[in-house]
C-alpha cells in the first residue's frame, strides 16, 4: 500500500506539463492559475494537520515560494520554447544535480569516500541524462521549425536556480516541512502576480480562462505534494524521493503521445536512454540519503 501512495506523486508531478499543456494559455497565465491552486491546497493541508506557524516559518516560507515561482514560471515558458518532452527531463536532471551540488558544497553531505563516488557518478548520470534528452535529429527536415533552443535553455537556466532556491531556504531555516506549505503557497502566489506584471500580462492574465482553468495544474500539484508526506512514514524518504522522480517518464512520453510533440526515431531513443539516465542518478542519490 506504501508504495502505491508513493507512486502518487510521480503520476500528479508528471502530469503538470501534461496538464497545463492541454488547459493551455502562456506561461505567466499558466503560473498564475497553477500558484492559485497551490493556495487552495495548502489552506486544506493546514487544516489537516494544523501545524504551528511561527514568523521563521512564515519568512522562510515566503521567499521560498518567491524563488519556485521563478523556478515555475521560467519551466513554462521553456516549454513553450523546447516543449514538455525536452524540458522536464532537463529540469529534473539539472535540479537534482545542482541540489545535490549545494548540498556537498554548502552543508558537506558527502563524509565518506564511498558517498564521494556514488554522489559522483550520480550528478555524471544526471548531467548526461539531461543532455541526452535534449539531443537533436539534425537530419529531419520537419524537425525545430518552431523551436528555440537557446530561448529555452536560457529559462531553464534561471528556472533550475528558482528550484534550487526553493529547497535551499527551507534548508538553511530548518523549519517543519508541513508547517511550511501554507507560507510557500502564498510566496508563490506573490511572485506569480510579479512575474505576471514583469511579462506586461496582468491586463489578461487576471481576466482570461486559461488562468482559472489552470487552477486545476495547481490542485494536481497539491496532491503530489500531499501523498509525499503521506508516503514518507511508511516507506521511507528515499525510496518515496526515488520513485517521485520516475515522474519524468509520464511527461516525456505523455507530451509526445499526448500533446503531439514531434520525435524521430533516434530522437526517441535520446530520450529513453536520458530518461533512464535521470532515473538511476536520481535513485543513487536518495539512497545516500
Amino acid at each position: 500500500m506504501g508504495i502505491i501512495i508513493a507512486l502518487i506523486p510521480a503520476i500528479a508531478w508528471g502530469s503538470i506539463g501534461l496538464v497545463s499543456g492541454r488547459l493551455g494559455g502562456s506561461a505567466p497565465q499558466q503560473t498564475l492559475g497553477m500558484t492559485m491552486g497551490a493556495v487552495v491546497f495548502a489552506v486544506f493541508t493546514w487544516f489537516l494537520y494544523q501545524p504551528t506557524l511561527s514568523a521563521k516559518v512564515w519568512i522562510a516560507g515566503i521567499i521560498s515560494g518567491l524563488f519556485w515561482a521563478v523556478g515555475q514560471g521560467m519551466q513554462f515558458t521553456s516549454m513553450k520554447k523546447i516543449g514538455v518532452s525536452k524540458t522536464v527531463p532537463l529540469s529534473t536532471g539539472l535540479q537534482l544535480a545542482g541540489n545535490a551540488l549545494a548540498g556537498v558544497l554548502i552543508w558537506h553531505e558527502w563524509t565518506t569516500g564511498k558517498m564521494i563516488t556514488m554522489g559522483t557518478v550520480a550528478v555524471i548520470a544526471l548531467i548526461a541524462g539531461a543532455t541526452f534528452t535534449s539531443l537533436r535529429d539534425k537530419s529531419d527536415p520537419e524537425h525545430n521549425k518552431d523551436e528555440d533552443m537557446a530561448a529555452g535553455i536560457r529559462a531553464l537556466v534561471i528556472s533550475t536556480i528558482g528550484y534550487i532556491g526553493y529547497t535551499v531556504v527551507v534548508r538553511f531555516a530548518d523549519v517543519n516541512a508541513k508547517a511550511v506549505i501554507l507560507p510557500q503557497a502564498i510566496g508563490m502566489l506573490a511572485g506569480a502576480v510579479v512575474f505576471v506584471f514583469v511579462s506586461k500580462a496582468a491586463v489578461t492574465a487576471f481576466k482570461d480562462s486559461h488562468t482559472w482553468k489552470n487552477v486545476i495544474t495547481g490542485l494536481v500539484w497539491g496532491i503530489g505534494n500531499i501523498f509525499m508526506f503521506l508516503a514518507i512514514p511508511s516507506v521511507g524518504l528515499a525510496i518515496s524521493y526515488s520513485l517521485a522522480q520516475a515522474g519524468i517518464v509520464i511527461s516525456t512520453f505523455g507530451s509526445i503521445w499526448f500533446l503531439g510533440e514531434h520525435k524521430t526515431h533516434r530522437e526517441m531513443q535520446y530520450v529513453i536512454f536520458g530518461s533512464v539516465l535521470i532515473i538511476v542518478g536520481s535513485t543513487l542519490l536518495a539512497i545516500m540519503k
